[in-house]
């Protein structure tokens, strides 16, 4: 008979890490949360953190993520202060001068995602801070329903949660790892060496999750890249659409700045041999121009600080999550979209562990799939996928 755990320590500070944290706390379990250095410092810090389930993706990763957006609806409903720091005043996106849109809009419409299509003459009545004038000449998707989060502020709210019902937090704990014995996940050790005992261990430290499995003879796939954000100065007009253009992604900020990214800019990352992430300047001006020329009134953007580290991105880009089959006691989260998925994965995965029953919505992203055990559904899949 499956017990309930006595102590879970949750290793990772980010996103799925602290909401798991949080979920085990307010599910009664006892919970110590450890992160390598700060809280947010790693990819949940630099995250364009667009919420969605926009495009062409399988059937069981589409539901997943469309009950991430009605956690996030209960999260604004439940914390009124949120606002500041969670919005849902949609997203456009439009596609180059050698693609169309119109099957995604399809898509999307067949299997009742909120979407409009919207003419390049109406884009100013729906989103007055975009131009027209740089929208594709055959129009865009508006998405009505998706917004945006600044997961720094979101994980600050969780941890003061999870400490409220009585989770202990350890920072700065250096390179700490899965502790096992005996075929069995018995704790972490942290980075000065102090072992800290569990019945029950979360691997939830982002790119490096693939990283952390291998030292354990585990394998999971991995397409994680090295990528980058650029966040702006606060810019004068207002911003509230989250937008996903061929040349650049625009996320707004609390605090009037905004966020920038591309897949272009991130393959022009330099990666030394000793690791060493060298973003080129000319990657930096670009990105702030074609952010400009997206926004209404062609703003002059200024660059305050570049981001780079590893984005997660397992090696068939869904989610990895559940208990990992060779290790008694351990389990793990690896995922893009960690944004859209951070409080939904913590809340089943919390659950999962608290109850001993696995839960029949993760089931098609556990581990087993990649060693054949089991049989994906792969309705869906498309060439146009955003991941962020």
């Amino acid at each position: 008979m499956t017990t309930s755990p006595s102590h879970v320590v949750v290793l990772g500070g980010g996103i799925l890490g602290v909401s798991t944290a949080a979920h085990l706390a307010r599910a009664g379990a006892s919970v110590t949360l450890v992160t390598s250095g700060a809280l947010a410092d790693g990819a949940s810090g630099r995250s364009i953190a667009w919420l969605n389930s926009s495009g062409d993706r399988s059937a069981a990763y589409h539901y997943l993520r469309l009950i991430a957006l009605d956690r996030y609806r209960t999260w604004s409903a439940r914390h009124p202060e949120s606002s500041s720091y969670l919005r849902f005043d949609g997203a456009l996106k439009w596609g180059s001068a050698d693609e169309s849109f119109a099957q995604t809009f399809a898509f999307e419409r067949a299997g009742g995602y909120d979407a409009v299509w919207v003419d390049r003459d109406d884009v100013a009545a729906i989103a007055p801070d975009v131009n027209p004038d740089a929208v594709a000449d055959e129009g865009a998707i508006f998405n009505p329903g998706e917004g945006w989060v600044n997961l720094p502020d979101l994980i600050a709210a969780l941890v003061s949660e999870a400490v409220a019902n009585g989770a202990q937090v350890i920072e700065q704990a250096g390179d700490a790892r899965v502790d096992v014995q005996d075929g069995a996940a018995v704790g972490v050790v942290l980075g000065d060496g102090t072992r800290i005992a569990a019945d029950r261990v979360v691997l939830a430290t982002g790119g490096s999750v693939p990283a952390h499995l291998a030292a354990l003879d585990v394998v999971v796939p991995d397409a994680t890249p090295t990528a980058f954000v650029l966040v702006t100065e606060p810019v004068d007009v207002e911003v509230r659409t989250v937008l996903n253009t061929p040349r650049v992604a625009v996320r707004p900020m609390p605090d009037g700045r905004l966020v920038l990214d591309a897949d272009w800019a991130e393959k022009s990352i330099v990666v030394g041999d000793d690791g060493s992430i060298t973003v080129p300047e000319a990657s930096v001006e670009g990105l702030l121009e074609e952010a400009s020329k997206v926004l209404a009134g062609n703003p002059t953007l200024t660059a305050q600080r570049v981001a780079a580290g590893l984005k997660p991105i397992p090696g068939d880009g869904e989610p990895v999550a559940g208990r990992v089959p060779s290790i008694d006691g351990l389990y793990t989260l690896f995922t893009h979209s960690g944004a859209t998925l951070g409080l939904i994965l913590g809340e089943l995965l919390a659950e999962e562990i608290v109850t001993g029953t696995p839960s029949p919505v993760l089931a098609p992203f556990t581990l087993d799939r990649f060693s054949g055990e089991q049989e994906r559904d792969e309705v869906g899949t498309g060439a146009w996928a955003p991941v962020r």
